[in-house]
């Protein structure tokens, strides 16, 4: 007698997830001028290799591998996936106002640019290297924001990633939260 296959089904429901992130208002999105320098800076923080755009990826691909067996972990990726895509969209609209390209290159001093690719992303089965992976892209991304708000000399672009930083430093209390519960 044939066994009858069942179907394989995520009893993971993601209703209601939102994205996970300081509880601040974000500041108004402005630019005191046009300056396509602090533009090509912010195309490093939007599609770079540590970006927000490289964090989506990781964290949406992370959130795939463990919906079906780790949904509430899943559930906090998704939702720190989202506040990414928040810092994203907050990224092209200051690279617009600011005279840039919204085009998935990174532009680097020296005139030097490299279209986003997936590469920067860290794929694993493992939660505790995920887990670790996430905290250790959080602070990078972190310390670019910080680096880059050194280069730029304008106080509505910096009040914008002072406020995206809030979000990422949360996110790291989150992952470690996760990482202690193992």
């Amino acid at each position: 007698m044939e066994e009858k296959s069942h179907p394989l089904i995520n009893t993971c429901n993601f209703a209601g997830v939102k994205p996970i992130m300081a509880d601040l208002p974000y500041p108004e999105t402005r630019v005191r001028e046009k300056n396509r320098a602090y533009a090509d800076l912010l195309s490093i923080d939007y599609c770079g290799g540590v970006s927000e755009m490289t964090a989506i990826t990781q964290y949406i691909n992370n959130e795939n591998r463990l919906s079906c067996q780790k949904c509430p972990v899943a559930k906090t990726i998704l939702g720190i996936a989202m506040a990414e895509m928040i810092h994203l969209q907050k990224l092209g609209e200051l690279i617009f106002l600011l005279g840039g390209n919204i085009d998935f290159v990174a532009k680097y001093q020296g005139g030097k640019t490299r279209m986003w690719t997936p590469e920067g992303v860290s794929v694993t089965d493992d939660l505790w290297k995920m887990l670790l992976s996430d905290i250790e892209a959080e602070k990078d991304a972190i310390h670019q924001y910080r680096t880059h708000m050194k280069m730029i000399n304008d106080e509505f672009v910096n009040a914008v990633l002072a406020r995206i930083i809030k979000d990422e430093e949360y996110h790291i209390m989150l992952l470690q939260a996760l990482k202690n519960e193992m």
